[in-house]
């Protein structure tokens, strides 16, 4: 026999209490007229009820339910730039053709504005992203990554980031990218059509990887101005960056 929930033994015995107290009422008062004007009342404000908790209550729940959500999505994602995101940043910036340029709209200052970030974004968004797979080490990506690959296979496995599609797609391209570097014997001689395979690969990451390190800078600015100031502090696009305060 199936077992009866709590849910609707809760529902028999208020409908049961419902019951019992219209019965007293008549005991007392003698009257049925009384009793059903009370109760056809009542249902009548039935539908407005269930309209201000469904359209009210319940967005206002849902709603404090996704700020909670955020702050720890939020508190995941500064876990990655803290323990592996800006020394990932670092190493991808290495092969960087366009690194001038890009050092211009990303020297990240104390003082920035959403109208700022907005500009740097948009940059992002217009740039072609050339990667001269020459210019950085190689073997050092590889190590870092290969080091760094169980945190973020834990990374992956919350699953408070089913809440970031973006930011699971750039850990995705992260972990493709050091299996493409692992598959090889050896990351030295490589014939010129898998360094462009390789380039690609460095491309989409550090691209997406990029993409969500400025918006978690913007979101320190507005939330947590002191990560923010440090983050500043130790921008790697910027050559004088230090955290020393001076």
């Amino acid at each position: 026999m199936k077992k009866i929930s709590w849910e609707v033994k809760l529902g028999l015995w208020l409908v049961l209490a419902s019951v019992v107290l219209h019965c007293a009422h008549y005991l007392i008062f003698r009257d049925w007229h009384h009793v059903f004007i009370y109760l056809f009342g009542d249902i009548a404000f039935l539908p407005v009820e269930v309209l201000f908790v469904v359209l009210i209550i319940e967005r206002l729940m849902t709603r404090r339910e996704k700020l909670l959500m955020m702050d720890k999505l939020n508190m995941v994602i500064n876990t990655f730039f803290s323990e592996t995101g800006t020394r990932l940043l670092k190493l991808l910036i290495s092969f960087d053709a366009e690194l001038g340029s890009r050092q211009k709209y990303l020297k990240l200052q104390n003082s920035w504005t959403t109208k700022e970030f907005q500009a740097a974004h948009r940059l992002l968004e217009k740039s072609a992203f050339a990667i001269d797979i020459h210019r950085g080490q190689l073997e050092n990506l590889h190590l870092f990554l290969q080091k760094e690959k169980d945190f973020l296979v834990r990374l992956l496995e919350n699953p408070i980031l089913l809440e970031h599609q973006t930011f699971t797609e750039m850990l995705w391209a992260v972990f493709h990218l050091e299996d493409e570097l692992a598959w090889r014997e050896s990351l030295k001689n490589l014939p010129e059509t898998d360094c462009e395979h390789l380039a690609n690969d460095i491309q989409r990451a550090y691209r997406l990887v990029l993409r969500e390190w400025l918006s978690f800078l913007q979101h320190l600015q507005h939330s947590y101005p002191f990560l923010f100031s440090l983050a500043v502090r130790t921008n790697p696009f910027n050559p004088e960056a230090s955290p020393v305060v001076k």
